[in-house]
């Protein structure tokens, strides 16, 4: 294909050279031992931790459960039965295993959720060595198991037609069990404090998008390829 325009031909391959040029350098582990991606993830993360903090919340919404029975079957896979029933024998929860690897779980529920919101809070500000040392196990498996177990209680307790109870504890599982999970060893920072790198990456994102779309659109245009809209046809 010849090229019909070159000096816009040439414009669109300096561009395409310069924009994979970039990129290039942004897959480089430039930052600190990272790369561009890693490190904007992990700067976006720490800002967002700062706004992702629910416990007190849940902790005041949990009040109306103290004292409040229950009684659950849940499933539990293998091979976390051991490490699930003293997970919740140590919130003082009564723990039946039963076959099939299923427990019959017992208790008050208010205490439950507490155990669960102080864990969540523990990984929430680092402090992950807390929750190992009372369980014997990773701090990450303790949150994993009380997720799971979260899960299956809030099946049985819509079975028993418990909702308040189901939505409850679901929304403790989102916004503290998860969050102090996900959030769990990165520091939180305040965007006010990084609103230069901050208003630079979004200024960045854009130019960066229409550099590729004016590349393109020169490439083509040196070509000679441009669109045209088709012929109306006559009725």
């Amino acid at each position: 294909m010849l090229v019909v325009h070159q000096k816009k031909f040439t414009l669109g391959i300096v561009l395409t050279v310069t924009f994979f040029a970039v990129l290039f350098v942004m897959f480089t582990p430039l930052f600190g031992g990272r790369n561009a991606f890693e490190a904007a993830d992990e700067l976006f993360n720490s800002i967002s931790k700062g706004s992702s903090y629910f416990v007190d919340k849940m902790r005041a919404e949990n009040r109306a459960y103290e004292g409040k029975a229950f009684e659950v079957r849940i499933a539990v896979k293998d091979p976390w039965g051991e490490k699930a029933l003293a997970l919740l024998t140590a919130a003082g929860a009564a723990v039946q295993a039963e076959e099939g690897g299923n427990l019959k779980v017992s208790g008050d529920l208010g205490r439950l959720l507490a155990m669960a919101l102080d864990d969540s809070e523990s990984l929430f500000h680092n402090r992950g060595e807390e929750v190992a040392n009372k369980y014997g196990f990773p701090e990450k498996e303790a949150l994993f198991l009380w997720w799971s177990a979260f899960k299956e209680m809030t099946k049985s307790f819509k079975e028993q037609e418990k909702f308040e109870e189901a939505a409850f504890i679901e929304q403790v599982m989102k916004k503290a069990v998860e969050v102090g999970y996900n959030y769990y060893g990165i520091e939180p920072k305040k965007a006010s404090a990084h609103a230069g790198i901050l208003s630079f990456a979004l200024v960045f994102y854009v130019a960066y998008t229409l550099w590729w779309g004016y590349a393109i659109l020169f490439l083509f245009d040196g070509l000679g390829l441009e669109m045209k809209a088709g012929a109306k046809k006559e009725v």
